[in-house]
């Protein structure tokens, strides 16, 4: 049995073998980067000003990732920092509609 034309088409296998793994490699890559921008354009980006009372939905993640916002509460003073995207506005004034349901007769 020669070896060299075995030892040729190892070589080969192989090379054939690194070329599909670098393109799957590519296409994973380029979903990854398209589903992070869609997602991204999906954020509503929200925009607090100096004095504005805000809404804390109090989880136990503390990641900072999108915003790092600095608060302080009404109650105790105190000043600490949060995700942006854990806050909603506050709206004061807000007034509440009632919603009523109508039964459309057909004709």
């Amino acid at each position: 049995m020669e070896l060299e034309p075995v030892g040729g088409a190892r070589k080969l296998d192989i090379q054939e073998l690194e070329e599909i793994r670098n393109n799957a490699y590519d296409n994973a890559r380029s979903y990854r980067d398209k589903t992070k921008l869609f997602h991204d354009k999906k954020i509503s980006q929200k925009h607090f000003s100096i004095g504005q009372k805000v809404l804390l939905y109090n989880s136990m993640l503390k990641l900072f990732l999108d915003g790092v916002v600095e608060i302080e509460s009404e109650k105790s003073g105190k000043r600490f920092t949060v995700n942006g995207q854990r806050l909603k506005p506050f709206f004061e004034n807000f007034q509440a509609h009632t919603v009523e349901k109508f039964q459309v007769e057909p004709s």
